[in-house]
């Protein structure tokens, strides 16, 4: 069992953990929605969970492109971050 966790580059495994940490943090705040039963506390959770998204989509990018820093070239790098900068600019319209 604890072969396989060996095997995983740290990288890898941060980004799965901000994935998880980021589902986990989705699940609470919709059985809050439910708790609350509220029209106002939906959008205000709604609202934090609009921030947390983006924030973890960023990590999750920069923490990759770290760990992939000795295998690609500056204008790769610039390309994907201005992917993901377009990723962010067309989710907000």
């Amino acid at each position: 069992m604890l072969k396989w966790f060996v095997a995983v580059e740290w990288t890898l495994l941060v980004m799965v953990l901000l994935r998880v940490l980021s589902g986990l943090i989705e699940i609470t705040v919709a059985g809050l929605i439910l708790r609350f039963n509220s029209v106002e506390k939906a959008i205000y959770l709604n609202g934090i969970l609009a921030l947390i998204g983006p924030t973890i989509f960023i990590l999750s990018i920069v923490i990759g492109l770290v760990g992939l820093s000795d295998k690609l070239s500056i204008p790769k790098f610039m390309l994907i971050g201005t992917g993901a900068a377009c990723i962010l600019i067309g989710a907000k319209m």
